[in-house]
């Protein structure tokens, strides 16, 4: 059976931490599926086809990744795609709290199991609201990203 784990978010942007946490996963499975969650009651800086590119443009080396969009439930699109995981990075304790009771409830409902990565020390501090606000203030954040706009 083919080990296949989805790493959900908005990605708005990706980060090097999203990045850190994917690439020291990939051992782990034989597929990871980066999942654009789409939820048209949400204001995105980048464009849907924006974050697309960004990613595959990042992990384009890596046969193992893909990159697809989705709207609703998680734990059913993991379901879609005959996915056994999902796959989240933790910088904190806050992030600990949040995705807990999620993983739980998708473990119960769904019989879809969570597996949570720490964020390497390096770039722990990263998230994507932080380049948002960086960005739409005019500041260079390139150093928190895979790419360059």
């Amino acid at each position: 059976m083919t080990k296949r784990a989805v790493f959900p978010g908005s990605f708005d942007p990706i980060t090097l931490g999203h990045v850190d946490i994917i690439k020291r996963a990939l051992p782990l499975f034989d597929e990871i599926i980066i999942a654009i969650g789409v939820n048209a009651q949400k204001k995105y800086m980048f464009s849907l086809e924006e974050r697309k590119h960004f990613i595959e443009t990042a992990f384009n080396e890596y046969e193992s990744v893909q990159v697809k969009t989705y709207t609703g439930l998680t734990a059913d699109f993991c379901k879609a795609e005959n996915a056994q995981f999902i796959l989240r990075g933790l910088r904190n304790t806050a992030d600990f709290t949040y995705e807990q009771t999620i993983a739980q409830a998708n473990a119960k409902v769904m019989d879809v199991e969570s597996l949570f990565l720490l964020a390497s020390p390096a770039v722990s501090y990263i998230s994507s609201s932080i380049v948002r606000d960086i960005a739409r203030n005019g500041g260079d954040y390139s150093a928190l990203v895979p790419f360059s706009i």
